[in-house]
């Protein structure tokens, strides 16, 4: 595996980098009211950022006038464990760079994802890059060795919200778990003790050797 950036060929199917926007007061709101944990943390809504004008923006022009949240995910991280999915994209601006590890759907098969089609891509800091609804992803990973991640998360209102209670249909209901996030674990992860389907075979990435 190499570590490729966002503005690469290779992006293209997986995503793009979303310009015109000013995300200098965003990064800074970020830094000043969000921890840097050891470990990773989400909030999927943080009112100091859903203040900021660049929400509304995200609203408009992101998201073509849908309601939307910005929330956060922080720490550190090199590992894979998971890859999740929504009915839509999410839009990610960190503070510093960080790295994604990406798959795409349609790399699933009898529900099962090899982490072999996994690729990694550098996403620099304050820029606007958008994850399409069909890329598989999960925690950043931090871009350099014992380097924290801060990270802005848009995303539809209520997504990551609590679970809605369904009698599954199929093989896909299976993996919801939480509203609007269909979660793909690997048999190492924490998830997967907690219960989440075991669907990622193969190596759990950990890209610590490639910073």
């Amino acid at each position: 595996m190499k570590i490729q950036s966002v503005f690469d060929a290779a992006f293209a199917p997986y995503g793009k980098v979303l310009a015109g926007y000013d995300t200098a007061a965003l990064v800074q709101t970020l830094q000043s009211v969000t921890p840097v944990p050891a470990g990773v943390e989400y909030v999927p809504s943080q009112p100091e950022l859903e203040q900021l004008p660049i929400a509304a923006q995200f609203s408009a022009n992101g998201y073509g006038g849908m309601p939307v949240q910005l929330g956060w995910c922080n720490g550190h991280n090199t590992k894979l464990n998971c890859l999740e999915y929504h009915r839509d994209s999410e839009l990610n601006i960190g503070a510093q760079d960080f790295i994604l590890l990406l798959a795409k759907e349609d790399d699933v098969v009898d529900g099962k994802l090899d982490t072999a089609k996994v690729q990694a891509f550098r996403v620099p800091a304050g820029v606007v890059v958008e994850v399409y609804a069909t890329t598989l992803h999960y925690a950043p990973c931090s871009a350099s060795t014992g380097a924290g991640f801060q990270v802005v998360v848009v995303l539809p209102r209520g997504t990551n919200g609590p679970k809605p209670d369904i009698t599954p249909l199929n093989d896909e209901d299976k993996t919801l778990w939480a509203c609007n996030k269909w979660l793909l674990a690997h048999p190492e992860s924490d998830e997967a003790g907690q219960g989440a389907v075991q669907a990622l075979t193969g190596e759990n990435i950990d890209i610590a050797s490639l910073l």
